[in-house]
């Protein structure tokens, strides 16, 4: 249970930064993910469902302007920031383990 701070800025102008906060790691990775299934939902507004492999998923966060995370370490009561790298690694073990149920 770390409380994590996601960080967007989907676009270069800095006025497209926005943020959220999350009670874990792992919902910050939903959320990510969300955020994605969002995207192609207005870019296929006529498919009744949405599918979607990981190589999309990272394509995606690599064409982000910035993508970073601040997830709070209890020991030291301070946020660590991630990029990312260490995000798409979140996401990548997230989804394999939900694949695994």
């Amino acid at each position: 249970m770390s409380h994590t701070i996601l960080l967007v800025q989907p676009t270069p102008r800095p006025e497209s930064r926005t943020w959220s906060d999350y009670e874990t790691v792992n919902e910050c990775m939903e959320g990510i993910c969300k955020i994605f299934e969002e995207h192609l939902k207005k870019q296929n507004p006529s498919s009744a469902s949405i599918t979607y492999d990981v190589s999309q998923l990272f394509d995606f966060i690599d064409r982000l302007s910035d993508l970073s995370c601040l997830v709070y370490h209890k020991s030291t009561s301070t946020y660590g920031p991630h990029n990312k790298d260490w995000i798409k690694e979140q996401i990548y073990i997230l989804l394999r383990r939900q694949a695994g149920k």
